[in-house]
């Protein structure tokens, strides 16, 4: 009983370590918020001396967030959907072994998410098919099936038990009906982790716009935050306003799913 509870106090102890290293950055920057310029100078590491919620309007202004927000938003949903629905055609026939060299083919996705990344080939491409400074161009630059998601759903895809692939086909359900009536309906632990790990993936990308994207009407969120940036002095107490408006639409997606991640990620480990 004694080890026990000391055991159990060392747990304790290693958690409250651990949430601290995670919660400290994040009560600092909400407390570099709070305060102006002038007094993050005289003491940057100071409790603030009031709460200025005024300091996130000033922010949201002065970032033009209203404009780069929506087209976050855009670039956000589409490129996920698209992404998780390409995952899902790929998935399943490599889960299901239902074509030639199956495993041989796993393997090159596998592969592709340990290289470099080919900036040089996309841009020229996207140039020579005239999508350079598009909306379109880049939800399909940042559109791919071949990234952690797909190796989820082809994991957890195999603990889907195959007696329903053939009493849909006995019932004369289609291949892409099955999909999308049967299986993903199952799958929506995995999905919900896809969706994070995507999501978070294209809504905090800062080079790909900034390279892809001259135009600022087209520019995302986190464009904003250059903003605060100055060749002589930066706006700490706003730039600190801005990452937190930034982070806060992540944050909301992932309360609204959270109680499908743990689920998801461990759901690809499963095999039947």
């Amino acid at each position: 009983m004694k080890q026990s509870r000391t055991s159990r106090t060392i747990s304790y102890i290693i958690v409250l370590l651990v949430l601290a290293l995670y919660v400290f950055p994040l009560f600092y920057l909400f407390n570099v918020s709070m305060k102006t310029q002038t007094e993050y100078l005289l003491n940057p590491v100071a409790l603030t001396e009031g709460i200025r919620l005024e300091n996130f309007a000033e922010a949201w202004t002065k970032g033009s967030f209203s404009q780069y927000m929506w087209n976050s938003v855009l670039y956000t949903g589409m490129s996920t959907l698209l992404t998780l629905i390409l995952s899902v055609f790929a998935a399943f026939p490599l889960a299901r072994r239902y074509v030639k060299f199956s495993t041989l083919i796993y393997i090159f996705f596998l592969i592709s998410m340990y290289l470099p990344n080919p900036l040089i080939p996309q841009f020229s491409l996207i140039n020579q098919l005239g999508l350079y400074n598009t909306q379109t161009g880049y939800i399909l630059l940042k559109t791919t099936g071949t990234g952690i998601a797909f190796l989820m759903f082809v994991g957890y895809i195999k603990s889907v038990s195959r007696e329903l692939d053939e009493a849909a086909a006995m019932d004369g359900c289609g291949y892409t009906r099955y999909l999308f009536t049967i299986l993903v309906p199952l799958m929506k632990p995995i999905l919900a982790t896809g969706i994070i790990l995507t999501a978070i993936g294209v809504w905090n990308d800062i080079i790909g716009p900034t390279i892809y994207l001259s135009d600022p009407n087209y520019q995302p969120v986190t464009k904003g935050l250059f903003t605060f940036y100055g060749q002589y002095m930066n706006n700490w107490p706003l730039l600190a306003c801005g990452i937190l408006i930034v982070t806060l639409p992540l944050v909301v997606l992932y309360v609204a799913l959270q109680r499908f991640i743990v689920g998801g990620a461990m759901a690809g480990a499963v095999k039947s």
